[in-house]
């Protein structure tokens, strides 16, 4: 089995972090003693909390063995979307001179309108071209802090950092100005709207004028000529609105993912290690590849509903119990190959003691799982997706969160 070659040295590192394993029914051993790790070669030897697993070369158990942090998922921190280039001006009206008639008066009439929604179009033009330039500045900056931000993570630095910190505070304040920017195309686009149903209304107004009585041929002629300049009016307009909002569109989707992640960065820099993308985003970068998706799970993986295996058992039989790293993994992957997975977080007890005992380990097991929840919730995984219980278990020796997959 392919997955049976991953290497011992990795696959120790991130199981000794605090207490933390992997675990799935076809490659990953349990270390909350169920009996159903079984067939385990040299990489599934259980790693006991703060131990590692002897590696490939022999090292001794408890000797601590080096892993790098695992490389981003690709399509983490993508370049930002492209925006628009085009310039929407538009060439004035062609002028022409008064026939004296009445329908000469109405052409001159709409013409004045045309050439006032012509400069109001302009105008709208220039404030286009003012706010993609803010969008690009404000993209610019913001990408290159959080790439300063990861390149540091991915090669080791302390919890709580402050020059990451400062940087994500940066970061942050970048992401609400091209919030601020979406929130300007949006006020452009409700006027450019304005605009397009002006100029409807004066190519109406243009035919209709070819009906009046009382017109001279060159009426006529300087009717055609301006309709000619309305539906030109209409093109420019129907464009502009047409690249503004599919601006909008991908700024709205880049920055929503891009504040996920930023939360998920939040949690790496407080760790000083690196996860990755956010849990979200991985869902909505998966989902539209499900099916197929899917089936290689079911395939290579097997998950499947009745799947009852846990995904993760993190032991807390210690303060500051470091898991979060290894709970990203295990999640990122079930998720990866599973899009429409839902968890099942357990806070366990052991079953034995007084009375009292067990009151005390339910309480602080319970703390535990709301801990893990909210490191869930950090990376990114939409509450609904997880379901909280509790449970006493006669195998635990210590209190133990088990997450499952549903």
């Amino acid at each position: 089995m392919a997955f049976k070659k991953i290497n011992a040295a990795f696959l120790g590192a991130a199981l000794a972090l605090g207490g933390c394993s992997y675990v799935n029914d076809t490659f990953w051993p349990s270390l909350s003693g169920d009996d159903e790790a079984e067939s385990m070669d040299d990489s599934d030897i259980p790693v006991a909390p703060g131990q590692a697993a002897v590696d490939q070369g022999g090292a001794p158990t408890g000797v601590p063995v080096y892993a790098p942090p695992p490389a981003p998922p690709p399509g983490y921190a993508p370049p930002p979307p492209t925006l628009g280039v085009t310039d929407f001006s538009v060439a004035p009206a062609t002028s022409g001179q008064p026939t004296g008639t009445f329908v000469g008066g109405k052409v001159v009439q709409l013409r004045n309108d045309l050439s006032n929604l012509q400069g109001a179009i302009n105008v709208h033009n220039g404030e286009l071209q003012n706010i993609r330039g803010q969008t690009a500045q404000h993209t610019q900056t913001y990408y290159g802090l959080v790439a300063a931000i990861q390149s540091r993570l991915q090669v080791g630095t302390t919890p709580g950092n402050p020059i990451l910190t400062q940087q994500w505070n940066e970061s942050q304040v970048q992401i609400e100005l091209l919030g601020n920017d979406i929130a300007h195309m949006n006020s452009l686009s409700n006027r450019s709207t304005a605009d397009a149903a002006m100029v409807g209304f004066l190519l109406e107004s243009t035919t209709a004028a070819f009906g009046l009585s009382g017109a001279i041929e060159e009426d006529h002629r300087q009717l055609a000529i301006l309709e000619d300049d309305v539906n030109k009016t209409i093109v420019v307009v129907e464009r502009l609105l047409s690249e503004l909002n599919e601006d909008i569109k991908r700024q709205t989707e880049y920055v929503a993912r891009e504040r996920n992640n930023l939360t998920t960065l939040s949690l790496a820099v407080k760790n000083g290690e690196f996860f990755g993308t956010s849990l979200g985003t991985r869902i909505a970068q998966t989902a539209a590849m499900e099916d197929a998706i899917v089936s290689t799970a079911l395939d290579d993986m097997a998950f499947s509903p009745a799947n009852k295996r846990p995904l993760v058992v993190i032991r807390f039989d210690r303060k500051n119990v470091d898991y979060q790293q290894a709970l990203y993994t295990a999640v990122n992957r079930a998720i990866s190959r599973q899009p429409g997975a839902a968890f099942d977080l357990v806070a366990v007890t052991p079953s034995g003691g007084s009375s009292a005992q067990l009151s005390m380990n339910s309480n602080s097991a319970r703390r535990s799982a709301e801990e893990v929840l909210r490191a869930l919730s950090d990376m990114g995984l939409p509450a609904e997706r997880v379901k909280l219980s509790a449970m006493s278990s006669g195998e635990a020796s210590t209190n133990e969160v088990r997450i499952y997959l549903r």
